[in-house]
């Protein structure tokens, strides 16, 4: 048993390092390929790392490059997730940077296109595959999602307001620097670069899960055993059809965890009958395996 938790402890390890890597080659293809060419600033740290850039080749003898930037940057929330959250999790949110800072400097810029609106959409649309893709192998990319975390664990809130000022001082920053079109075009990054994370990453999805059964103590055993949920049981409803004793069933799920949910009803009931709608807001506990 040890072997076999060994194994699967060194495959995950593998799988959130090769993560790490292809997230770091997507987001400097996102900084290099289109956001600096458009001379579009990015969202969070990486933004904030553009914004040093522009301002140490216009008024230092010396240019800070985006991607030492983007480390020298995470130095003092590396520290912060050190102590606040965990090891592990540090370790990885330093591997992930640290090959984003090397991609960011090694891969080489390719003139695509000078089109901001091109440059805005597609470097938007790169960099939030790979931030989703990142976020659903567990993996944080640094910058403000530590600060989120902390502060969630801490208060139970989350960080909208402060990524929302942040965000807006890095858009009127990329009006200051370029001219204020380049505001908007920023602003259409950041809201392309949103919708694909989400799209890509579900796993902050909610939604509320209804089943209709006639085997509920199956069924909840199964569902219980594939997902880590809660389940609210209302006994004695009956089918209008046939007039048969059926059990409801009531539970709140992540849209990430939707396979693993069917699997469990395929496996205890498969005539049972589910309906899933998105919910817009919890009030108390859900478990979020997430740091």
């Amino acid at each position: 048993m040890d072997d076999v938790s060994k194994v699967l402890k060194r495959h995950a390890y593998i799988t959130k390092t090769s993560t790490s890597l292809i997230y770091a080659i997507l987001v400097s293809i996102a900084v290099n390929f289109f956001w600096t060419p458009g001379h579009i600033y990015s969202s969070g740290i990486t933004g904030f790392a553009q914004l040093l850039t522009t301002i140490s080749e216009r008024f230092f003898p010396m240019t800070i490059t985006t991607g030492v930037g983007l480390f020298l940057l995470n130095i003092p929330l590396f520290l912060l997730a050190w102590r606040a959250i965990s090891r592990q999790f540090t370790v990885f949110t330093v591997i992930t940077v640290f090959l984003s800072s090397l991609m960011i400097q090694m891969i080489n810029p390719i003139q695509l296109t000078h089109d901001p609106i091109i440059c805005a959409i597609f470097g938007g649309a790169v960099n939030g595959f790979g931030t989703g893709l990142a976020l659903k192998n567990g993996i944080s990319t640094g910058g403000l999602d530590i600060l989120g975390i902390v502060i969630r664990d801490r208060t139970g809130r989350s960080i909208g307001s402060i990524n929302i000022a942040f965000n807006t001082l890095i858009i009127l920053a990329a009006g200051t620097m370029y001219g204020w079109p380049y505001a908007f075009y920023s602003a259409l990054s950041l809201i392309v670069n949103a919708k694909v994370m989400d799209m890509t990453y579900t796993k902050q999805q909610r939604m509320q899960v209804m089943i209709i059964t006639s085997r509920p103590n199956t069924v909840i055993d199964s569902v219980q055993n594939h997902l880590r949920r809660g389940i609210t049981i209302l006994h004695n409803a009956e089918g209008a059809y046939q007039h048969d004793s059926k059990t409801i069933l009531f539970t709140v799920i992540s849209r990430y965890e939707m396979g693993e949910l069917e699997e469990a009803l395929l496996e205890s009931d498969p005539h049972a009958f589910a309906s899933l709608s998105d919910t817009v807001k919890i009030l108390g506990r859900f478990y979020d395996p997430m740091p």
